[in-house]
């Protein structure tokens, strides 16, 4: 590895293999199965997560990791962190690397949040002395003082991810890597961990960072990964990494028109969604309509959320029926008229997601429509872009001297 490199991987592919033969219930099951068929052979389809990945990562780079769901970027930080061996391929690692990748991974539950750091510390190979030096930056940045001597498994998801991710960024590790578990935590605490891995990035250290929420990667990032089914189909800046990433997002909302390909367990589909107008002034009211036939009868009563995302993948807004009260009835066809007030967006593209849930979802139909909004500002005065463009939405304010 030539020096000042971080991360080398060449060749690297990841494959599965998928059993689609029913495994038995009890052990008595399984040893009639086997004495009736001896040598008979499940079927296995393999599955490939990743497939021929060279690239190489310089020390003090942050990259962000990005693509749709099921391209490969979990998988990926799991190889570089060896928690699974890759099928073929080489990585080379230049230093110690800590991760943080789900919630409930890397703690013994039974253990004290006290112990588990130590523990943390000396799995990376670190000596008790200097595990003890950082101890307290960790408790000060997680805020778990007054649980330290609890053991973890009595953690809310939030107190597991704040002292995790504590642990995770002021251990000696040469490499950091993190998943979207961010997210669990809440904003003043993600305002934390960004700052904390810029500052990790600045002092040398490399931090690989996946995530759908675009504006952090925008925002943290020094260069980017970009996976499409399995295959890496860019590396280099962010804002390119970002163009291509959105470019993939028609050729799925076609893909997604086929109800069989879209993710959930299929007991009711919605059959169509639909925008009352292609375009809309910010402020102006938007009306989405979603068509849902008639479902099994024991289905019961379902709920529908819908998610208007931005051209970065990022979720604008959320708008759930269980929050107004509104439950459907399986047994007779429906079509809702989702209105959304009091909305000032920015101009720009969005989509509109549908998810349709029970006991769990059935249907997950991304970019099911979308929509423009008009380079028309709500505004009275005009400005250069930069007096709006650094946030979410845009909201109805003043300003008054007392």
């Amino acid at each position: 590895m030539a020096n000042g490199t971080a991360i080398a991987v060449s060749n690297l592919s990841k494959t599965y293999r998928i059993s689609h033969q029913q495994r038995a219930s009890r052990a008595t099951e399984a040893m009639v199965e086997f004495l009736r068929s001896p040598f008979r052979r499940g079927e296995v389809e393999e599955f490939d997560a990743l497939h021929d990945l060279d690239f190489t990562i310089p020390q003090g780079e942050a990259v962000g990791i990005i693509g749709r769901n099921g391209a490969g970027k979990s998988t990926l930080l799991k190889l570089l962190t060896r928690i699974t061996a890759p099928t073929t391929g080489r990585i080379e690692l230049n230093g110690r690397v800590g991760s943080l990748l789900e919630v409930g991974t890397g703690f013994h539950p039974e253990l004290t949040g006290r112990e588990n750091i130590f523990l943390n510390g000396t799995l990376l190979g670190m000596r008790r002395r200097e595990i003890k030096q950082r101890f307290d930056e960790i408790v000060d940045f997680a805020g778990v003082e007054r649980f330290l001597d609890t053991p973890v498994k009595r953690y809310s998801s939030g107190m597991y991810v704040r002292l995790a991710f504590g642990v995770a960024a002021h251990l000696d590790t040469e490499i950091l890597a993190i998943d979207e578990v961010l997210a669990v935590g809440d904003a003043e605490f993600q305002r934390k961990s960004i700052a904390k891995m810029r500052d990790v990035a600045a002092h040398g250290r490399t931090v690989l960072f996946v995530s759908h929420q675009m504006h952090t990667v925008l925002n943290l990032c020094t260069s980017a990964l970009f996976l499409q089914a399995g295959e890496l189909a860019y590396h280099g800046d962010v804002d390119t990494a970002m163009q291509r990433y959105r470019e993939t997002f028609e050729d799925h909302a076609l893909a997604q028109l086929e109800a069989s390909r879209r993710p959930g367990n299929g007991r009711l589909r919605a059959d169509s969604v639909s925008v009352s107008k292609p375009t809309y002034h910010s402020a102006e009211r938007k009306e989405i309509t979603i068509q849902v036939p008639t479902g099994p009868t024991d289905l019961g009563a379902y709920y529908v959320s819908c998610h208007v995302t931005d051209a970065n993948g990022v979720v604008v807004v959320q708008c759930d029926s269980r929050l107004v009260g509104t439950w459907l009835d399986s047994e007779v066809p429906h079509e809702l008229v989702l209105a959304i007030d009091d909305l000032m967006l920015r101009p720009g593209r969005y989509s509109v997601d549908v998810f349709l849930c029970a006991t769990g979802v059935m249907d997950a139909w991304e970019s099911a429509a979308a929509f423009e909004v008009l380079p028309t500002l709500p505004y009275p005065e005009s400005a250069t872009e930069d007096a709006w463009s650094h946030g979410a939405v845009l909201c109805d304010f003043t300003y008054a001297e007392t």
